[in-house]
C-alpha cells in the first residue's frame, strides 16, 4: 500500500517563505519520478508546480520559476519543494505525487493547505 505523507503548509504573509515535505512509503521509491501540484480553487484543475524525474531532471510550473526548489531524497523516499517569495496567488491545496516510470501508475497525497496573506 503506497501513501503519501505530506506536511508543511500554513499560512504565511506575502514576501515569506514555506518548506513543504512529502515522504512516501510503501515501498521505494527510486523509480518513480515526484512532483507537486496544487489546486487554487475547487472546481479548478490541479496544475504542476513542480516535477523532478528518477534521473533529477527538473521543470518548474512558469508562475514559480525563480522562487520555488524542488528536491528529493531518495534514502528517504522524499520530495521537498522551498517556496520562497510567496505571493497570494500562491495560495492552494498542495499535493505530491509520484509516477511509476515504466507503468506509470501514479499515487496522490490528500493536500496540504497553503495560504498566504496579503
Amino acid at each position: 500500500q503506497v501513501q503519501l505523507e505530506e506536511s508543511g503548509g500554513g499560512l504565511v504573509q506575502a514576501g515569506g517563505s514555506l518548506r513543504l515535505s512529502c515522504v512516501a512509503s510503501g515501498r521505494t521509491f527510486a523509480n518513480y519520478n515526484m512532483g507537486w501540484f496544487r489546486r487554487q480553487a475547487p472546481g479548478k484543475e490541479r496544475e504542476l508546480v513542480a516535477s523532478i524525474t528518477w534521473t533529477g531532471g527538473i521543470t518548474y510550473g512558469d508562475s514559480v520559476k525563480g522562487r520555488f526548489t524542488i528536491s528529493r531524497d531518495n534514502a528517504k523516499n522524499s520530495v521537498e519543494l522551498q517556496m520562497n517569495s510567496l505571493k497570494p496567488e500562491d495560495t492552494a491545496v498542495y499535493y505530491c505525487n509520484v509516477v511509476h516510470i515504466i507503468s506509470r501508475r501514479a499515487y496522490w497525497g490528500q493536500g496540504t493547505q497553503v495560504t498566504v496573506s496579503s
